[in-house]
């Protein structure tokens, strides 16, 4: 039986999209790599409560699938403050991120990481 539990992973893997623009933080990539942890043995992994793996897969196949977005339906697809969805995708994307906590940085530490030869990690101990 966790022959078929462990193909149903590796078929859910496979079908779960990778968002290039949110390394590091993506739900697929953290999906993989937690299927790699728990079946470790592949198809001849020992289950030690089948019914939570069971139950885990059915809610993740839920969330792949947008169950609960195709039950409930919004009437608007944006938020209260008149964000759309693809404003969001940008605006979390890894590289905006990146470039938001660099414009948080005050000007001195800006200068001092740009003209000096350590690390700023260095600099912080």
């Amino acid at each position: 039986m966790a022959a078929s539990r462990y193909r149903r992973f590796l078929r859910l893997c496979e079908e779960w999209p990778v968002e290039e623009t949110k390394r590091r933080r993506d739900l697929g990539a953290a999906l993989r790599q937690r299927v790699a942890q728990a079946f470790r043995e592949g198809e001849n992994t020992p289950i030690a409560d089948p019914e939570a793996c069971d139950q885990m897969y059915e809610s993740l196949v839920r969330i792949h699938t947008n169950y609960y977005k195709n039950k409930y339906p919004r009437l608007k697809d944006t938020t209260f403050t008149g964000v759309t969805v693809e404003d969001c995708r940008m605006i979390l994307a890894t590289d905006i991120l990146k470039q938001m906590e660099d414009m948080k940085k005050g000007t001195w530490r800006r200068l001092r990481e740009k003209f000096s030869a350590k690390k700023p990690e260095e600099d912080s101990k």
